[in-house]
C-alpha cells in the first residue's frame, strides 16, 4: 500500500530515531463494531526496573514473579549481568513469559560497557550501582538516548565523589570508575527534567556508607508518583525512607533486604486499549487491576470519566464505557483542560482521545515529556497536524482542536507511545500507517498481538 508523504513539519523531532521509511509500515486497524474485549495486559516496566535494582543489590535471592520481559527490561538485566549478578529463568505462571530469580554478586565488577538503548531507567539506575562496582562501567546507548537529559545524575554522583567521566557533556556516553563504595551523604540537584534522577539515587542509596539525604533544587518536579513508586519498593525491603518535607528524602544505610516480588500489570500500558473503548465505542476490561498501586496509570480510572466515559472496578477488573454517542452522532467525547504534570507518560494517548472530543482540550504541566524517547509535544503536533489536525504546541503542554482527519503516515520516532497514539487514531480513520510498530517492544512486545485480539 503506498501512501504519499504530507510535507515534513518546519520541526522534525526524529533526530536520529528514524527506523524505516513511512510508507513501509503497519496499517492500523480500523473498528468496524463497537468493541466488547477483555485485556490481560504483561507486568509494569517502571517496577519490574526498580525491583531488578533491587534484587541485585539485595542480601540474597530474589524472585520476580510475572515480570515484563521488554526491550527495557531485557536492557536492565543484561546491564546488571554486567556487573555480575546472575539471573535464572523460571516457568511463569501468568500467561507473558518466565517468572526471573536473581542471584546479587558477592562482589560487584566493572570492567564493562552497559548498553542503555533508550531506556530511561537503565541510563538513570545503574551509575549509581556501577559506582559501587570495582573498575571502570562505560554507559552509552542508541542515538536518541545521547540527547537524554543526565545531568541529575551525573553531576550528583560527581558531587558524591564518585570518578564519573563524561568529557563535561552531561549525557551520554561516559564512564564511572567505581571503587567499590559510595560515602553519601547530603546531596542536593535539581530533578526538575525528570524525576528518575531522584529514584536512581534512592534504589542505591541504602548501600552507600552513609546512606543518603537528597534534596531537589527547583520548584518544579514532574512525575512525583514514580518516586513514591521507588520509596515503596525500598520500604517493601526494609529499607528506612523518610520525607521529612516536599523535595527531600533521606535513606538510611543498611541492607536491602531479599523478598520475592509479584509484578503488577503494567497500567499505563493499559491506556490505549482503554482509551479505545471511548473511540470505539463499547466497553473494555482489563483484568488484574490492582486494588492499590503507585503506578501513574492507575489516575485513567479518574482521568477517564473527565471526558465522558463510565469506569466500574468489579474486584480485579476495570472496565471503561464509552460515553452515550452524541445527538450530532459524534463520540460524545467531552473536551478537557487537564494539569498532566503527574502523569506525563499517558499524555499522548490522552491527546489521540482528545482528538475526537466535542471541542478544544489543553494539556499543561508537560514540559518534561519533550525529554522523553523523543520530544512529545512536537512529535504529537507534528503527527497530527500532519493528518490535517489543529493542535498548538504550548510552552509547557498542548491545545487539540478538534478536526476531521485523514489518513496517512504516523511516525513513531522509535517511541513506543507515540506507535500506540497512531493504532488509537486508526480506530477512527482508516488509512493510518505507522512506520514503527516495533517500537512497541521497548515496554509491551504484544501490543499488535494484543490489539488485534481486542478488535477482534
Amino acid at each position: 500500500m503506498q501512501i504519499s508523504r504530507y510535507s515534513a513539519p518546519e520541526f522534525d523531532p526524529y533526530g536520529d530515531n528514524r527506523q524505516q521509511e513511512p510508507d513501509a509500515g503497519w496499517l492500523a486497524p480500523t473498528a468496524t463494531a463497537q468493541l466488547e474485549s477483555v485485556v490481560a495486559i504483561p507486568g509494569s516496566k517502571s517496577l519490574t526496573n526498580r525491583e531488578l535494582v533491587l534484587a541485585a543489590l539485595a542480601d540474597g535471592p530474589s524472585t520476580l514473579h510475572a515480570p515484563l520481559w521488554s526491550r527495557d527490561s531485557e536492557l536492565m538485566v543484561e546491564g546488571l549481568r554486567a556487573l555480575g549478578t546472575r539471573f535464572e529463568r523460571m516457568p511463569g505462571t501468568g500467561g507473558f513469559g518466565d517468572d526471573l530469580r536473581v542471584l546479587p554478586a558477592d562482589e560487584l565488577l566493572g570492567s564493562t560497557t552497559i548498553d542503555c538503548g533508550l531506556a530511561g531507567t537503565v541510563m538513570r539506575f545503574l551509575p549509581p550501582v556501577a559506582a559501587l562496582a570495582l573498575g571502570p562501567t562505560t554507559f552509552d546507548g542508541d542515538e536518541g538516548a545521547r540527547r537524554r537529559p543526565m545531568g541529575g545524575s551525573i553531576q550528583g554522583l560527581q558531587a558524591l565523589g564518585v570518578d564519573l567521566d563524561d568529557d563535561g557533556r552531561g549525557a551520554l556516553p561516559f564512564t564511572v570508575h567505581g571503587t567499590g563504595r559510595v560515602e553519601g551523604g547530603e546531596l542536593a540537584i535539581d530533578a526538575s527534567a525528570s524525576s528518575q534522577f531522584v529514584s536512581g539515587l534512592l534504589l542505591s542509596a541504602a548501600r552507600f556508607e552513609r546512606g543518603l539525604d537528597l534534596r531537589h533544587t527547583s520548584e518544579r518536579l514532574p512525575s512525583l508518583p514514580h518516586i513514591e513508586m521507588t520509596i515503596e519498593t525500598l520500604r517493601t525491603r526494609g529499607v528506612e525512607v523518610a520525607t521529612p518535607e516536599p523535595g527531600r528524602w533521606v535513606v538510611e544505610p543498611g541492607r536491602i533486604a531479599a523478598v520475592d516480588v509479584a509484578i503488577e500489570p503494567d497500567l499505563s500500558n493499559a491506556a490505549p486499549f482503554l482509551v479505545a473503548a471511548l473511540v470505539a465505542g463499547g466497553h473494555v476490561t482489563i483484568t488484574g487491576w490492582p486494588a492499590q498501586t503507585t503506578q501513574v496509570g492507575a489516575q485513567l480510572a479518574d482521568l477517564l470519566p473527565r471526558f465522558g466515559a463510565r469506569v466500574a472496578l468489579d474486584d480485579d477488573r476495570l472496565t471503561v464505557h464509552a460515553p452515550d454517542r452524541a445527538a450530532d452522532g459524534g463520540r460524545g467525547i467531552r473536551a478537557v483542560d487537564l494539569d498532566l504534570s503527574e502523569a506525563g507518560e499517558l499524555v499522548p494517548n490522552l491527546v489521540a482521545l482528545a482528538a475526537f472530543a466535542d471541542g478544544p482540550s489543553t494539556f499543561t504541566g508537560i514540559g518534561h515529556i519533550r525529554h522523553h524517547e523523543t520530544d512529545r509535544l512536537a512529535a504529537l503536533a507534528a503527527e497530527l497536524n500532519g493528518l490535517g489536525g489543529r493542535v498548538t504546541e504550548l510552552d509547557d503542554g498542548l491545545r487539540i482542536e478538534p478536526v476531521e482527519l485523514s489518513g496517512g503516515p504516523w511516525r513513531a520516532y522509535a517511541d513506543h507511545r507515540m506507535a500506540t497514539t497512531g493504532a488509537i487514531i486508526g480506530l477512527a480513520v482508516p488509512g493510518v500507517v505507522v512506520d514503527d510498530i516495533g517500537s512497541t517492544s521497548k515496554t509491551l512486545p504484544q501490543f499488535t498481538k494484543l490489539w488485534e485480539q481486542m478488535l477482534a
